[in-house]
């Protein structure tokens, strides 16, 4: 019986050794060796190729967030049309009024947030 675990026991310690490698090569030969090259090129910030202007922890805008929330809903929408367009012969009507429904309160909710101005971006 126990031999049917040592395929899922090698698999687990390949996977920590080539996960300790990994981690070990992240570190570098520069800071094992404690040898330290920098310029000031590699040490000033990025920023899409030109100089930060503002700190990098300034205040967000509400409306990111609200806008960033209703893509991961919508999308989650369309993960969901996908498959039940494939099955759809499967499951006949009931499948059909069901994704309706669903499909409805998301344009229920969709309407709420463009009445609320939630998507005007100013």
């Amino acid at each position: 019986m126990l031999e049917l675990y040592l395929p899922i026991l090698i698999f687990v310690i390949v996977s920590l050794a080539i996960g300790g490698a990994s981690l070990a090569a992240s570190y570098g030969v520069g800071s094992i060796l404690n040898i330290r090259i920098a310029d000031s090129e590699k040490s000033s910030p990025y920023e899409c190729g030109f100089e930060a202007f503002e700190d990098a922890r300034m205040k967000f805008d509400v409306r990111y967030y609200l806008v960033a929330i209703l893509f991961i809903i919508f999308d989650l929408e369309i993960a969901f049309l996908f498959p039940w367009a494939v099955v759809l012969d499967e499951i006949g009507l009931f499948g059909f009024y069901a994704m309706m429904i669903f499909l409805g309160l998301l344009v229920v909710g969709f309407i709420y947030e463009w009445k609320k101005g939630a998507l005007e971006w100013e």
